[in-house]
């Protein structure tokens, strides 16, 4: 059985993609990670029926079958996606959300709520569920922290049936298996672009352009306002949406501009159309026609309210969604004209307007960062002021403490836009610093992998500044291997790590604090690898050069003991093994305390050793004592925590105790798909387990899908001869040998045999920063 060790490393998550498990698991949650009176409250409250966030309802033409298939899919199986049809590709624009708040709204009074979720990522759908929490339990949420309210949200829709969740945007499908696979009470609808990656029995509805009729009847819908078009028009419309390629979002945006010019008649907006074709000859068919749209209309805002103009380049290069009022203002902007600017916009249909936010569609972004021609200087300066005016809105939550958690939330995805879509070259150092802060604030916050965009763009800004062997461009190098490790990418992560150190030997030492650091932190990655016959020495050495530099009860020192003893038993050496680590505990305890983190990860590890040297009686008890700490000190979902517990379902099934161990192992399982993702070596880890187990307790129904699954995970994420690729390989021919063997006479003799196949120890990935200043 796998068992894992919580070692030095300081801090550890992952992010990337979600769960499949939800599909062998009957339930997902365990109730721990809520207080009993707040898991109490939430089987309490109740709510009036037709709550919901929904925004207001727009035109929805031509739909009428596709509307009947979402009623009768979610009807009979509660789940259904809205994707992008094969005949249209890129951004979209096709009106997926446009169908689903359609449908939301037509069918409301069926629902007791009806919530809209940002899925764009999974810290925006954890982010709309705390907003579900804070409008059911105000007070609660107000003192509760972002992790439990998004805990009461998930709870509470467990308990109260008959509601139903838009996803909208879903950028990777996976981010929904925690919800759909766990939340059976109501209906579940997505939104995307992605037409792949869906599980194969979601029901999908590819969504293309509206046939010529209804996109002829939205024109005029939208154009004329409820009068009826003469003959003549309604032909003009005709070609008018053949010229804008049937596609919704083009369609509303030159309805809101015929609306907001009634003397430009149809057929003179499409003659208008083609003076702006050469000027989207690039681009994707979608993009182009956008353009060409996106033209007329911003020609005639240039002209009416050049202030909307500006406000729209520096939407575009933020995040699409929550781009609150205030970060499109400028120094001096008053509040009302600004937002008469907005909503000058929002009559244009160039953005959604919730009277604090805006969304802009991603494809109108798209459009609007890329240059009109050689001289158009709006896309720099928009990038300009969306620079500046987060770094105004950053100036006073710099600091990390917990009372500027959702300030940094609400400002984060907006860091990330501006640090993944940075034109080559464009370095401004304050925005550097934001991006380092912000990055330290998802570490903080166990989203270590969400900072790689941050990392990388404050890498390149270090090394063209300060240059490549500069110290603090070392760090940050270290930082983003870190960040590639703890996202389970470990082919990026060994070079870098790989480079760092030989950097840092020539720039600092070979005894330097930061130069162990990388030294330690490379023998780490070696051991995620595998690849023990370099971990090894790689350990013993930085272990003597630190108890040589640091002393031998320096914290540096016992992460060392720690990492080298956990290496040892990985390796099988459990003499060297068991008496390093009862050692390291007894330091820990004398110069860390009792509950710190390091402490318990020691503790967590001996009870582990214990456990491979067949001593249960003392393995059991410690792993039990330390899993309580964990929960007290680093909270129920923590992956230390979820380390500790799921080698305690390990001990419990060593002991024969599979009553006890079955349910721990689902429930780590279910949060380690929640917190580190789908694909993540530990969730690989915890997968595998469950597996052995549900093949112990001979119900190998669930046992052979979930080995086949972690099999081809594995051989993706580790590749074909990582040892846990090849121990996943062995299990999954045995399992089906045993399967086999059920259909002979010696089938006990079988599965006797083949229950034991297990993987060996399984380390844990270094936390950010790695160790060192700077």
């Amino acid at each position: 059985m796998t068992t894992e060790d919580p070692t030095s490393r300081q801090h550890i998550e992952a992010a990337g993609q979600r769960s499949i498990a939800a599909g062998q698991i009957i339930n997902a949650y365990t109730g721990d990670t809520l207080p009993a009176e707040a898991l109490y409250a939430a089987e309490r409250v109740t709510v009036p029926s037709g709550l919901s966030n929904l925004p207001p309802a727009g035109l929805c033409l031509g739909r009428e079958e596709e509307l009947t298939w979402l009623r009768r899919t979610l009807t009979r199986g509660g789940e259904g996606a809205i994707t992008q049809g094969g005949t249209v590709h890129g951004l979209g624009g096709v009106g997926k959300s446009t169908l689903a708040l359609h449908y939301a709204h037509r069918y409301r009074g069926d629902y007791k709520l009806i919530w809209w979720i940002n899925a764009s990522s999974p810290d925006s759908i954890e982010q709309s569920l705390t907003e579900l929490t804070r409008r059911l339990v105000p007070d609660w949420a107000a003192r509760a922290a972002r992790e439990a309210q998004t805990a009461w949200a998930e709870q509470w829709l467990a308990r109260h049936p008959g509601w139903l969740l838009i996803y909208d945007n879903v950028e990777d499908p996976a981010d929904l298996s925690p919800y759909t696979g766990s939340l059976q009470g109501g209906h579940h609808l997505a939104t995307s672009r992605r037409t792949r990656g869906w599980p194969d029995n979601a029901p999908m509805l590819p969504l293309g352009i509206l046939d010529a009729d209804d996109a002829a009847d939205l024109l005029c819908a939208l154009a004329f306002n409820g009068v009826t078009p003469t003959r003549r028009e309604r032909a003009e419309a005709h070609s008018l949406a053949a010229e804008l390629g049937y596609l919704p979002l083009a369609l509303k945006q030159a309805g809101a501009y015929l609306a907001q010019n009634r003397g430009v008649t149809l057929d003179g907006y499409r003659r208008r159309l083609g003076t702006k074709l050469d000027k989207a000859a690039d681009g994707i068919p979608a993009e182009r026609t956008i353009a060409r749209v996106w033209g007329i209309t911003m020609d005639t805002l240039v002209q009416k309210d050049p202030l909307a103009v500006d406000a729209l380049y520096t939407a575009a290069w933020l995040a699409p969604d929550n781009i609150a009022h205030g970060l499109l203002s400028s120094p001096g902007t008053d509040s009302d004209t600004l937002a008469e600017a907005i909503g000058t916009l929002a009559a244009y249909s160039m953005v959604t307007d919730t009277g604090t936010t805006i969304s802009v569609h991603r494809l109108v972004q798209a459009v609007l960062r890329t240059p009109r021609d050689a001289e158009d200087q709006r896309c720099q300066q928009g990038r300009g002021r969306a620079e500046q005016a987060l770094l105004r809105a950053l100036g006073s939550v710099h600091n990390q403490d917990a009372t500027n958690a959702d300030r940094w939330d609400a400002l984060i995805p907006h860091l990330l836009a501006l640090a993944s879509k940075a034109p080559t070259g464009h370095l401004v150092d304050p925005l550097t610093k934001a991006y380092e802060a912000a990055a330290e604030h998802l570490y903080q916050s166990a989203h270590t992998a969400r900072a790689i965009p941050l990392l990388e763009a404050t890498v390149a800004q270090r090394e063209e500044v300060l240059g490549g062997t500069h110290p603090r461009t070392l760090n940050c190098r270290n930082n983003l291997a870190v960040a590639y490790e703890t996202a389970g990418d470990l082919k990026r992560a060994i070079p870098l790590y790989e480079a760092t150190l030989a950097q840092r030997e020539e720039v600092l030492g070979g005894t330097h604090p930061n130069t162990l650091a990388s030294r330690n932190n490379l023998a780490g990655a070696y051991r995620a690898a595998g690849d023990l016959e370099r971990a090894v020495p790689l350990f013993e050495a930085t272990l003597a050069q630190r108890e040589e530099v640091l002393g031998g009860t320096h914290p540096d020192t016992l992460i060392s003991r720690n990492t080298l003893a956990g290496a040892y038993r990985a390796a099988g050496d459990l003499r060297r093994a068991v008496p390093l680590y009862e050692a390291t505990v007894i330091q820990c305890k004398e110069v860390l305390g009792d509950i710190h983190p390091h402490t318990l990860a020691s503790r967590n590890n001996l009870a582990g050793a214990y456990r491979a040297a067949g001593d249960l009686r003392r393995a059991v008890p410690l792993y039990e004592a330390t899993v309580i700490q964990f929960e007290e000190v680093l909270g129920d979902t923590h992956p230390r925590t979820l380390n500790c517990r799921n080698n305690l379902a390990s001990a419990y099934q060593a002991a024969g105790d599979l009553e006890r161990a079955i349910p721990l192992f689902e429930a780590t399982l279910a949060h380690r798909e929640e917190v580190l993702g789908d694909t993540h070596p530990r969730t690989l880890t915890s997968r595998n387990n469950l597996a052995g187990a549900y093949r112990v307790a001979g119900d190998l129904e669930r046992a052979i899908p979930l080995y086949e699954a972690t099999l081809a995970q594995r051989e993706k994420v580790l590749g074909d001869t990582h040892p846990h690729t090849l121990i996943s390989r062995t299990n999954l021919a045995h399992v089906r040998e045993a399967a086999e063997a059920l259909q002979r006479p010696d089938a006990a003799e079988s599965m006797t045999r083949t229950s034991h196949q297990h993987p060996s120890a399984h380390p844990e990935p270094r936390g950010y920063p790695g160790g060192q200043a700077g």
